[in-house]
């Protein structure tokens, strides 16, 4: 093939990356550095930005790792399935995908909320209502609703890597005295180590960056760098070079997950 001809392959996928990536992040840096460097000074400087770069770090940690567990155990499961039966449980399993993040937390308030149903429930058991409803609000209620739209982000990545996992391993361990779970640690989870990482970078990434369930859930009760950058650029006061600033901190914290997980994919 021509080489010009295979040029053209390239051109849909660098328009989109010029369109959508370089000019936007051009623009956001160009906006951080507008007021002389001063904004970069102010953010820094200021103490919520520290408590909302912990705080997404935080639930950048806990939420992917609790649905990375959840979703290997869900995509074992599925693997042992008929396939119509798996496909059907696939499709349920990734509905939550489809939902708004602020449907999401609706939800998650009309279960676990003050006044709901998990609530009250509990309450007629004896626990107090007002401690068991404020979990949801707290930065562990918020990994609990970030988790239920990652488990199918973790189960879509690590399924095709059980799926075609040679199982017959397992069996020739066990008939040699290994334990099922030594088996599991020393033969299936270092094969499937790539999946495992690539998984947890998305799923980092993701939870790093969310923002409606973050703002329909909690509001301004938890400190995440997505709702600090809302609060430079919301009703209350528009400080667009220290949100651009938070929104290069925020880039970067993502890029360097990701980047983690390809560099340990690329030693393996």
């Amino acid at each position: 093939m021509p080489r010009h001809i295979a040029a053209l392959f390239f051109l849909p996928g660098t328009l989109v990356f010029v369109l959508f990536f370089a000019l936007p992040a051009t623009s956001i840096l160009l906006e951080a550095v507008s007021d002389a460097g001063s904004a970069v000074a102010r953010v820094f400087a200021d103490p919520v930005f520290w408590n909302g770069v912990r705080g997404s770090l935080l639930i950048g940690t806990i939420a992917p790792f609790v649905s990375l567990v959840v979703g290997v155990m869900v995509a074992i499961a599925l693997s042992r399935l008929a396939p119509r039966l798996r496909t059907a449980t696939l499709v349920a399993i990734t509905l939550p995908l489809t939902f708004s993040g602020l449907i999401i937390a609706y939800g998650f308030i009309l279960v676990f909320g003050r006044s709901g149903f998990v609530t009250l429930l509990l309450a007629e058991l004896g626990f107090d209502p007002a401690v068991v409803g404020q979990f949801i609000y707290s930065v562990f209620g918020l990994g609990l609703a970030y988790s239920y739209y990652l488990i199918p982000r973790v189960v879509l990545v690590v399924l095709p890597a059980i799926m075609n996992f040679d199982a017959t391993q397992i069996a020739a361990a066990r008939s040699m005295g290994a334990s099922r779970l030594r088996a599991l640690a020393g033969i299936m989870l270092p094969q499937i180590a790539p999946s495992l990482a690539a998984a947890y970078a998305l799923t980092a990434s993701v939870a790093i960056g969310a923002y409606g369930t973050a703002l329909a859930l909690v509001g301004t009760q938890v400190n995440i760098l997505p709702l600090v950058l809302y609060s430079k650029i919301s009703e209350t006061g528009t400080d667009m070079p220290a949100a651009a600033v938070i929104s290069i901190v925020l880039m970067a914290i993502c890029s360097a997950v990701i980047a983690l997980a390809e560099l340990m994919l690329g030693r393996r």
